[in-house]
């Protein structure tokens, strides 16, 4: 069972979900900084390069967002497309679109990074049971309603519901049912359905009336998220600490997710609700590269642009009777552990993890099930493959939304996000190096460098010798200045 913590403030809600007293999840959302996920716009396309087979649309943001073609609707490149060319090929995007073109599109990942948002003409629109597909007419299940004759009577069930009455105009569109759709009623079908297409109508109509960069449709916030997307049938309680936003929620769960509505619980404790579970240490440890592990292993996790990797160390594990079996319960654990932080984290794209190699097939296999068991109760789209040749563990985890780190934290101004600084001897000699190149091009009466401390006692002290000797060969005096300068790579040299 879990239980689901908001802690609600006027510039920031912050989300936290909870299972045996473990934190699991945790979802960030700034006033200033709100996700765009879900958000429909009236674009206008400001450029097309056929060589990438994509366009960037202009919705009204800093940076210009992305199209891919095979997001367009009707290219015969995506998954719901049907193929536009009579010899059945997928039609090029610049047969498509052209520059100046206003299109209604949705954003499906927010910018990340110096990338833009990423877009979709084909739009969706998600409620409590359902999501809409209003350029669709196909029924789908949730891919986690695993019985086969429960999927079919659903299927039934929605291709009845979405027909229109006698006399009615058809109304189109498909449509998905979400895993909680499963134990619906045909009258909360029914109002669904009826929801999301006068949604759809609303947004059509302003999209008519509205010119490009206009926000057409704006996903639900954070705290009303909760209820559509969290909670399941395994949440027991659901406690916010703003009675504001408590009676808010409420009102707006009556009428969009009932079932929710008995486990809302307004948190009036006087201690701040993230400590209940010391949520807040959780979240600093969720921004270290060290995981330690109960075992005495760790994780070491370091994030790049192009990928995520997790290195498995047994550390001071050696609690096993050999070595074999010491190895193979560390990495049991680290499974564990891993798929927990990929969530913690909100860790996506492409993911390699070295675990301790393995002699044994069979605790290789045991140690792969247990990775994707773990991942199975993961929210976002997972992919795990095998062992590879060099024993890594190749993944990947659908990235939508910026990681938990890039959400609170920014590079360091000293090491620039490279991890690392040149030592205060590299420092000196990159200063000597210096000194030396503009003796040739400048006569001044002195050289003077400016300096960190840590750099100035290394010239004075171990690299004296060599500070004098270049003095005497350029036949200039060197002197030195000691600045608190906020980089010890930072120097300046002043010709005086």
């Amino acid at each position: 069972m879990q239980d689901i913590l908001i802690n609600w403030a006027p510039q920031e809600t912050r989300v936290a979900v909870v299972e045996n007293g473990a934190i699991q999840e945790l979802h960030v959302e700034r006033a200033l900084e709100r996700g765009l996920v879900g958000n429909v716009y009236a674009g206008r396309v400001a450029r097309v390069l056929p060589g990438m087979q994509s366009a960037f649309v202009d919705i009204g943001l800093e940076r210009a967002a992305f199209l891919h073609v095979a997001d367009l609707q009707g290219s015969g490149h995506g998954p719901r497309s049907e193929h536009a060319n009579g010899n059945g090929a997928p039609t090029p995007i610049e047969r498509l679109v052209f520059e100046g073109q206003t299109l209604t599109v949705q954003v499906i990942k927010d910018p990340i990074g110096t990338k833009g948002a990423r877009l979709s003409t084909q739009i969706s629109i998600a409620g409590r049971l359902l999501v809409f597909l209003p350029q669709d007419d196909h029924i789908g299940i949730s891919q986690k309603i695993g019985s086969p004759e429960l999927r079919e009577q659903l299927r039934a069930r929605m291709t009845a519901l979405v027909q229109p009455a006698a006399g009615e105009p058809a109304s189109g569109g498909g449509f998905i049912l979400r895993t909680n759709a499963a134990d619906a009623t045909d009258d909360e079908l029914a109002d669904d359905i009826r929801y999301l297409r006068k949604t759809w109508t609303a947004l059509r109509e302003r999209g008519f009336k509205s010119p490009p960069g206009t926000l057409l449709h704006q996903d639900l916030s954070l705290v009303e998220r909760v209820l559509r997307d969290l909670a399941d049938e395994n949440t027991q309680s659901i406690r916010i600490d703003s009675k504001l936003q408590y009676e808010t929620l409420t009102r707006f769960g009556r009428d969009y997710t009932p079932t929710s509505v008995s486990k809302l619980q307004h948190y009036g404790g006087e201690r701040p609700i993230f400590d209940l579970y010391n949520i807040d240490e959780e979240i600093a440890r969720a921004l270290e590269r060290r995981v330690d592990l109960k075992s005495g292993g760790y994780l070491i996790i370091d994030q790049t642009e192009a990928l995520t990797t997790i290195d498995v160390n047994t550390g001071g594990f050696v609690g096993a009777r050999n070595f074999d079996d010491t190895i193979f319960k560390t990495n049991l654990e680290a499974a564990q552990a891993i798929a927990r932080q990929l969530r913690l984290r909100n860790l996506g794209g492409i993911i390699i993890i070295d675990f301790i190699d393995m002699a044994r097939e069979d605790h290789q296999a045991s140690v792969l099930a247990e990775l994707r068991k773990q991942l199975a109760r993961d929210r976002t789209k997972v992919t795990v493959s095998g062992f590879t040749q060099l024993g890594l563990v190749e993944m990947t985890r659908k990235r939508t939304r910026e990681s938990l780190a890039h959400v609170l934290c920014e590079p360091c101004p000293t090491c620039k996000g490279k991890g690392h600084v040149k030592t205060a001897r590299s420092v000196c000699y990159d200063i000597l190096r210096e000194i030396l190149r503009e003796a040739r091009q400048f006569n001044p009466k002195e050289f003077r460098v400016i300096a960190s401390a840590s750099v100035v006692e290394m010239l004075l002290d171990e690299e004296g010798q060599h500070l004098a000797a270049l003095s005497d060969f350029i036949g200039k005096p060197i002197s030195l200045q000691a600045e608190p300068i906020g980089s010890p790579e930072q120097y300046d040299i002043v010709l005086i």
